[in-house]
């Protein structure tokens, strides 16, 4: 460990900053964030002079004791990024040394001389692996497949995921690229649960294990679809042979929903192109198959693997997967693209593999075959594609040498059963991991409102002098609507609250106004119809109702497990943890790791049991910090911490809780932690802070180790609450 302490100058101000070489530089930058409220990736740090750019754990360790901090506005990001490609040295070739930058072209020369004299000038194999392609993807154009496609999917409940996930970012007013492309995400994430993958298929008799046994001639209705391939199974039980025809048309894929990597891009390529996004799929000759879509959000083609549930890690196969990748073809309704370069960090080795013809017949061949797709279109479409295509190949030469996934860690192959994965050489670790996670803000106020708004529900219980298990049945009858209007479409929720014959039709109407508060936290309002009955309906933005729903049903849950456990209920219950007052919410988080896309550190805080934060190294040491919103002193008084959905080897088990009052330089123990146990999943713990006083803008846990390090790497969480004195 290095400890040092710098003097920061940003503007008119200086600031005293301790760095500790064990937390890192991207905890430095998180440190000067908390203290002049630049963001983390908007921050240019200089040595004394302003003649070093300060961007690494080295860099801290060899200067001088002063910096300065400027901010870098959009303009000034265009600028840099302008002098970045033109000059000797860009931001990648800066992490890279030049010798070793200068090997790799050596090596990219070498390949190119030796294809000139070990390669075939003839192209026409490497041409018959294409063509097939494309009358296949022009399948994906035909309206009956399409209507055929877009009928099987949930279309409402796709739509009010993907506003939701926006949402959770703190967007809820999208464009409607941003839309499409959460949209987009969500069709991969349903797709992927969905469709089957197939390793050998259930017996048709009796539905037990089969064996292969070869190939069989196809049926005419089998062919009729593109089945020229069918694979033979025998029970192993019954004896009973079982056909697998291989259908190309993904019509067929759409009804039987099963396959291998072939089956799934076919069918999910056709998903996106009847969804309207321009999609290509994409063929490796190493033997895979995805989809490609063009996102109109980020401006740029977006890899997506339909089988791993994968998306815009086009180094997966590379670096997760170990594949030795040579020819990565791209095949669209207008053309045929050479994307290899966008799959791969080692062109020099990859150029090694290229034998089938030269560099300049694939590209011939491609020419070609994009000119055969073109020939019915427009002088006008042809330049937006022809623009688009230089834009694509630039992009692709400028990310040949890029380490932007540096700290990314991929995942190996998880589609297809483990030994087949291994004799592959595709079983790499289960983790698309990040160590060098960004600052991600959290949009949870909703959550602490409704936890305050649970408070004027059980003081009512208590002025009706309710025992806490009549309240709990009341608290059902409001829990089971909630389930009702959950179910419901996301735009027209309405539902009348539901009355079991025995209940006191006076009493719940009494309760409801203290209802009244929970109700404006979910955005909905009661209304009562001419027969007097109940209804809860929507009283504002749907997607916030949807983003709330989750979080008071697992709420009400726990509290009235709570409630049950109550022996004594009084006045003397109405305080922590059965009353959760005063959440703080709407801070920023960083974390020393996290998993994506799912495993994020925001997760840690959005208050529902259908997220955690996962921390792929944790078992032995992890992190994370918690910065309030606007720098706003606070003082803890207790917090609580939830275990996740499975893996109880995982859970936190010693920990240390700490608070700052300086943006991070300095660290106070507000309380310790060992050997803590998680009976259950979903468990909820809570903890009480001895009364410090002190005051703190950030909050630092640090996990020092899991239940079992012996089995796991990994640590996880359902959820972190915090809470602070009441004013």
């Amino acid at each position: 460990m290095v400890a040092r302490k710098f003097l920061v100058r940003h503007d008119d101000s200086d600031f005293d900053v301790d760095y500790n070489t064990d937390d890192g530089f991207e905890v430095f930058k998180f440190q000067l964030f908390s203290l002049t409220s630049i963001p983390p990736d908007e921050q240019k740090i200089l040595g004394e002079d302003g003649d070093r750019v300060v961007s690494s754990d080295s860099d801290l360790v060899t200067i001088s004791e002063k910096l300065r901090l400027v901010s870098i506005s959009e303009e000034d990001k265009e600028k840099h990024e302008e002098t970045a490609e033109s000059s000797q040295k860009s931001d990648s070739e800066f992490l890279k040394s030049d010798e070793e930058l200068a090997r790799m072209l050596q090596a990219e020369e070498e390949a190119l001389l030796r294809q000139q004299y070990a390669v075939r000038e003839d192209s026409s194999q490497f041409e018959q692996q294409i063509r097939p392609y494309i009358s296949k993807v022009l399948m994906y154009e035909d309206p009956v497949r399409q209507e055929a496609a877009r009928e099987s999917v949930p279309v409402d409940k796709l739509e009010e995921k993907a506003l939701v996930s926006l949402a959770r970012e703190g967007n809820l007013k999208p464009s409607k690229s941003e839309q499409d492309h959460a949209f987009l995400l969500q069709l991969l994430f349903w797709f992927k649960q969905s469709f089957s993958w197939v390793n050998s298929p259930p017996c048709d008799g009796c539905g037990k294990e089969t064996r292969n046994q070869g190939m069989g001639a196809p049926l005419p209705t089998e062919l009729s679809y593109g089945a020229t391939r069918v694979e033979l199974y025998r029970c192993n039980f019954c004896s009973r042979i079982t056909r697998f025809p291989r259908y190309n048309d993904p019509l067929k894929l759409v009804e039987t929903r099963k396959g291998r990597c072939g089956e799934w891009a076919n069918c999910f390529t056709l998903y996106c192109r009847s969804f309207g996004y321009e999609s290509r799929l994409i063929l490796d000759f190493t033997d895979h198959v995805w989809t490609e879509c063009y996102s109109e959000s980020l401006g740029r083609w977006m890899h997506l693997d339909p089988c791993d549930g994968i998306y815009d890690r086009p180094l997966l196969y590379e670096k997760g997967w170990n594949k030795k990748l040579n020819y990565v073809i791209a095949i669209a309704r207008d053309g045929v693209y050479d994307v290899t370069k966008r799959y791969t960090r080692k062109w020099h080795e990859v150029l090694s593999r290229r034998t089938i013809t030269t560099e300049s017949s694939v590209l011939s061949v491609l020419t070609s075959l994009t000119k055969e797709c073109r020939r019915s279109l427009t002088i006008e479409v042809l330049s937006v594609l022809e623009d688009r295509d230089k834009t694509e190949r630039e992009a692709l030469e400028r990310g040949l040498h890029s380490t932007d996934d540096v700290s990314i860690s991929l995942p190996g192959r998880q589609s297809g059963d483990k030994e087949w994965r291994i004799s592959r050489s595709e079983f790499g670790s289960d983790s698309l991991g990040c160590s060098s996670c960004p600052v991600r803000m959290c949009t949870d106020e909703h959550v602490t409102e409704i936890y305050n708004a649970f408070s004027p529900v059980l003081h009512k219980f208590l002025e009706h002098s309710l025992t806490a298990h009549k309240g709990a049945e009341a608290l059902k009858i409001f829990e089971e609507t909630l389930i009702a209007l959950k179910k419901l479409p996301y735009k027209t929720r309405r539902a009348f609250l539901k009355l079991a014959p025995t209940t006191e039709i006076s009493l719940v109407h009494q309760l409801l106004p203290s209802f009244n508060a929970l109700l404006n936290a979910l955005l909905l309002k009661s209304e009562l119809d001419a027969e007097g009955r109940v209804q809860i309906c929507l009283a504002g933005d749907p997607v916030k109702t949807s983003l709330a729903l989750p979080v008071v049903l697992h709420a009400l849950d726990e509290l009235m497990n709570d409630l049950h456990k109550c022996d004594n209920f009084g006045k003397d219950s109405l305080s922590f943890p059965l009353v959760r007052l005063n959440r703080i919410c709407s801070g920023s988080v960083l974390a020393s790791g996290e998993e994506l896309p799912f495993g994020i550190a925001t997760a840690a805080f959005d208050g529902t049991r259908m997220s955690k934060w996962e921390e792929p190294n944790g078992a032995q040491g992890c992190w994370i910090m918690y910065k309030t919103k606007d720098n706003q002193m606070k003082e803890l008084v207790a917090y609580e911490l939830m275990s996740a959905n499975d893996a109880p080897e995982r859970d936190p088990m010693d920990w240390v809780v700490e608070g700052s009052d300086d943006g991070g330089s300095s660290w106070h123990v507000l309380d310790e932690q060992t050997s803590q146990l998680f009976d259950k999943r979903f468990q909820r713990r809570s903890y009480t802070i001895r009364s410090t006083g002190l005051q703190s803008n950030i909050f630092r846990f640090r996990f020092l180790k899991v239940r079992d390090i012996n089995s796991t790497s990994r640590l996880q969480l359902g959820s972190i609450d915090l809470y602070a004195r009441c004013n």
